[in-house]
């Protein structure tokens, strides 16, 4: 029983494999930009670059404050000894032996210590700041080759519906040559067009291709399969007034906090030079044991230091010197960002409101050429038309329908720009 059941188990098998083979590939994931955004900030090597450097800064903090604590070491210490000659009557060599555990600590050093551990910290606070800079900038990248794709692939159907119509149109040119009422420069001349039609579908899926590559690059996933996204390409008006953007930008952007927080440590750093001047006071005790023969004997010490710099080569004065230069550059440094920020603001906003009105414009335009092609169209298909003039009105159709795309990628890239310029998270 057992071996019949078993080719009809085997038919079966090959039969279910067959209709999973029969069934349509599964679709490719679809993200939306948001999603694009999230996996770039997870992804993209310069995450992980710029979080290393806020460990760095914070590692450095934990160094200043080491001066709070004790200082303690353990040393044990043996050496063989030979005399260099005879001058006690004895030649021998000798052992010796020492161990000890050292304690030392800083009493008072003028706020030194604090001093530091302040400028650190605020080089923590320029470091968290960088690291949201460049999230900002993978921000602005993601969005700008989101909308790239989205455009590339507007245009491709654009192409391909250009393409379509001159396929139309050589139907109608050869069906008309055959009945007599038309010539063979019709036929001929929508086989060209045709063909200029299919080479620029080829050329707008290869750059398709690019700008997928290119998306996925600046998300930092170049090695994974393709995935579609969603359309967002659509329009929609901002109300954002120019004054409000700008106190946006002055409070938000990240490069400025940055700026400010390195010009703040470089004014404490002046504060930390000049504490050379002043005296340091440290506390030191010590146990141990040493000797040449065991049992060695042991030992204590205890004590303090005042250390003070009587000169030391005009050192400390140099320092002085160096840190307010530093504080020169970082607040010239400051303001020239400052600058930046409102040109920035400025030229995002004036685009945003410029490419608004070219989408209206754009928008205005499909409508006029869609019916200068109906009109062309129809008049060729009553006979009373030529092909020059329904050549012409599809390309003038497809290249405002194109400009279009162009006008909404224009919008939406300048709004992208206009968001990092106020230091918008997203």
């Amino acid at each position: 029983m057992q071996k019949k059941m078993m080719p009809i188990i085997i038919l079966l098998l090959m039969l279910s494999q067959a209709a999973r083979a029969a069934d349509p590939a599964t679709p490719a994931p679809a993200y939306n930009l948001e999603q694009c955004i999230a996996v770039a900030l997870k992804k993209h090597p310069s995450i992980k670059e710029s979080a290393g450097g806020i460990k760095v800064s914070e590692s450095k903090v934990g160094q200043a404050k080491a001066n709070y604590y004790p200082q303690i070491n353990l040393s044990s210490n043996y050496q063989r000894i030979g005399p260099a000659s005879s001058y006690n009557g004895s030649t021998d060599s000798y052992n010796q032996y020492s161990t000890s555990v050292d304690l030392g600590i800083t009493l008072f050093d003028f706020g030194k210590t604090s001093t530091q551990v302040e400028i650190q910290n605020l080089g923590v606070n320029a470091s968290r700041a960088d690291y949201e800079d460049v999230k900002a900038q993978i921000i602005l990248n993601v969005k700008n080759a989101y909308y790239n794709l989205l455009q590339t692939q507007r245009n491709r159907d654009v192409a391909i519906d250009t393409m379509n119509q001159f396929q139309q149109h050589l139907e109608q040119a050869n069906a008309f040559f055959r009945i007599g009422t038309k010539p063979k420069f019709d036929v001929t001349k929508a086989e060209v067009d045709y063909g200029n039609a299919r080479l620029n579908v080829l050329k707008a899926e290869n750059a398709l291709r690019i700008a997928r590559i290119t998306l996925k690059d600046v998300m930092g996933i170049p090695e994974d399969p393709d995935f579609a996204i969603v359309d967002n390409l659509t329009f929609q008006k901002s109300d954002r007034q120019l004054s409000d953007a700008l106190k946006m930008a002055y409070s938000n952007r990240p490069n400025l906090r940055s700026a400010v927080a390195k010009r703040e440590a470089a004014d404490r750093s002046i504060e930390l030079a000049q504490k050379g001047y002043y005296p340091t006071l440290s506390g030191s005790a010590g146990y141990g044991f040493s000797g040449t023969d065991f049992p060695i004997e042991k030992g204590w010490n205890a004590g303090a230091s005042l250390s003070f710099p009587l000169f030391n080569g005009l050192s400390t004065k140099y320092q002085v010197d160096e840190a307010r230069a530093n504080l020169e550059v970082l607040s010239a440094n400051e303001d020239v960002i400052r600058q930046g920020i409102r040109l920035d603001v400025q030229q995002a906003y004036l685009n945003v409101q410029d490419t608004a009105e070219q989408i209206s414009m754009a928008e205005l335009t499909v409508l006029q050429a869609k019916e200068n092609y109906d009109l062309a169209e129809g008049r060729y298909r009553t006979g009373v038309g030529n092909p020059i003039e329904v050549a012409d009105s599809i390309i003038t159709l497809n290249n405002a329908r194109a400009s279009l795309n162009t006008a909404l990628y224009n919008y939406k890239i300048a709004q992208a720009a206009l968001d990092k310029a106020i230091g918008a998270k997203q």
